[in-house]
């Protein structure tokens, strides 16, 4: 019997009702943030239930909201997941009025085919209940990938939860209804249950915001772990870690806590920044995930997925997985598969390593490791270690894109080519060849100092989905800036057309409209003043004309 088939969720009165236009309303701050807000109890005879719901797929977010048996969590463990939407679901509630993911990086845009679930769990143990133990989850579901606010807001609002219930979560929802809206490299304060968490990504906050005296609780940033933290034991293969990541390499992490694995494979994905990881990744996976089946199948190779695990069964699982990270003891033994090179036995507690075959396109940067190790030694302060560590990643990261950034821009039709009496120029098609014989002067050595094939490195890259969704979100953007152009265009042309027969003057309002049209449709980066203005130059045009052709174009 499904343990969930009798947990039926208890909607608040004050979440998201039945009616969506007066849902969108009432709630439209709230939903900038979060998509809902659970909470999830252990019931004896059906095990994890939803008791308070606002909306979606409670039995994927049960099983996910509380820790696997085995992995012994007593007190409180904080900890985070990724769900996939349902086929056939409604979408977010922004869609194509989003301006925030059209303003923020892509590492920060809203994810619209995913959930972001953020957990804080507890048990401790209470003699009042027959299992002897008090379990409960509360749980924040956002398409926002802000792991570093939410789990802070968590560990604000859930103690206080805990002690008060639902009075205490229905005031923070309405507090956080009162939120700004996101807004990128905007510094934020936001009020929550006394206090004021402010999110600072520089400039400083907006002027005349009103922070009622409060002493800030500073928030330095609403996504960044502390990657050396999550990478500290396995430091000497911080190369690889990377170049698995870059290439979207099948891999699994597998640790004693959901804690601990699910900030290892968030750390995996943003160690490739400012380029978006653009395969599914999972920082907690559980046998009741809904894609089980999908990930586990022998059938085929492994799926391109960073999938963090704690339940001892995946040990025997994933042993034909290519990649496998290991954290510590899952407390039950498996044998090595086909085609991996282990480091120790798996079949023995191991140390924190890697299992692979994989062989690195660049050399170790042994001098920052030694700088680390050395950190470690002289006890030099986490955030410092972590600063050198991020930077060294975002450097690495920038030295292999900039030489495909430079290749991408060359294909870029030049902008005197781009006239008002033609459509825009084709972008010319990317050969990798073509961008191989540039590397010998302009690639990555120039910015640098790691040796090794980084030829090797880009055609390998080529193969991945990650240059994929990269070239698709560049090629995007500049068949946008071509649009933009040629509105300009066809814009100026449209003030000098005194002397053009008048054949030309409605076949450049016409294209003027459907640009116009256009830019508003595929919400083209140019200004919404800018786009009234022309309307009403195109008007004043049209007014010019005869009354004939006037008539025929205002019925358009």
């Amino acid at each position: 019997m499904d343990p969930l088939e009798n947990a039926e969720p208890q909607g608040y009165k004050w979440g998201k009702g039945t009616d969506d236009s007066a849902s969108r309303t009432a709630w439209a701050r709230f939903s900038s943030w979060l998509e809902c807000v659970c909470v999830v109890t252990f019931d004896l005879e059906f095990g994890q239930a939803i008791e308070v719901l606002t909306c979606i797929q409670k039995t994927s977010i049960c099983y996910l909201s509380f820790p696997d048996s085995y992995s012994g969590c007593l007190g409180d463990t904080q900890f985070s997941f990724r769900l996939r939407q349902s086929v056939g679901q409604r979408g977010s509630w922004f869609g194509s009025e989003d301006t925030y993911s059209g303003d923020a990086p892509v590492t920060l845009q809203r994810d619209l085919a995913h959930y972001f679930g953020y957990v804080y769990f507890r048990q401790v143990k209470d003699v009042s209940v027959k299992r002897g133990y008090f379990q409960k989850s509360l749980v924040f579901i956002s398409r926002l990938p802000y792991v570093s606010l939410f789990q802070s807001l968590l560990q604000l609002v859930a103690p206080e939860f805990f002690e008060k219930l639902e009075p205490c979560l229905e005031a923070v929802c309405n507090e956080i209804d009162q939120w700004p809206a996101p807004v990128p490299g905007v510094t934020l304060n936001l009020p929550v249950m006394g206090v004021v968490m402010q999110v600072r990504p520089l400039p400083p906050p907006p002027q005349g915001y009103n922070c009622q005296e409060i002493p800030p609780v500073v928030l330095p940033t609403v996504h960044e772990l502390d990657l050396f933290r999550c990478f500290q034991s396995l430091l000497i293969h911080i190369q690889m870690l990377w170049e698995l990541a870059l290439l979207g390499e099948p891999l699994v992490v597998m640790a004693p806590s959901p804690t601990t694995c699910s900030e290892t494979v968030l750390a995996l994905v943003s160690s490739i920044a400012p380029l978006k990881y653009c395969c599914d990744y999972r920082p907690y996976f559980t046998i009741h995930d809904s894609e089980f089946k999908e990930y586990t199948t022998r059938t085929q190779a492994p799926p391109n997925v960073i999938l963090g695990v704690t339940n001892p069964f995946f040990i025997k699982t994933f042993q034909y997985w290519p990649h496998v990270i290991r954290l510590g003891d899952l407390k039950m033994s498996g044998r090595t598969g086909e085609g991996v090179s282990p480091i120790s036995v798996l079949d023995q507690p191991p140390p924190p390593c890697v299992y692979t075959a994989y062989k690195t396109f660049l050399h170790k940067d042994k001098a920052l490791i030694k700088r680390l190790l050395k950190g470690i030694q002289r006890k030099r302060p986490s955030e410092v270690q972590c600063a050198i560590l991020r930077r060294h990643l975002l450097e690495l990261t920038q030295s292999f894109i900039i030489p495909l950034e430079r290749y991408l821009a060359s294909l870029m039709p030049l902008q005197k080519s781009v006239t008002p009496w033609k459509t825009p120029p084709q972008i010319r098609p990317f050969s990798q060849e073509e961008f191989m014989k540039t590397l010998e002067h302009a690639g990555p050595q120039l910015t640098s100092v790691l040796k090794g094939d980084w030829m090797g490195l880009y055609r390998r890259f080529f193969r991945s989905p990650n240059f994929d969704g990269w070239f698709r979100l560049r090629h995007r953007e500049m068949t946008q800036k071509l649009e933009c152009l040629h509105l300009e265009v066809i814009s100026e042309a449209v003030t000098w057309i005194q002397d053009k027969s008048e054949v030309e003057i409605v076949d450049l309002v016409l294209k003027l409209r459907e640009k116009l049209t256009k830019a508003r449709r595929q919400q083209l980066p140019v200004k919404e003043e800018v786009l009234q203005k022309q309307e009403k130059h195109v008007e004043t045009v049209i007014c010019s004309l005869p009354e004939d052709l006037q008539a025929v174009l205002l019925r358009r």
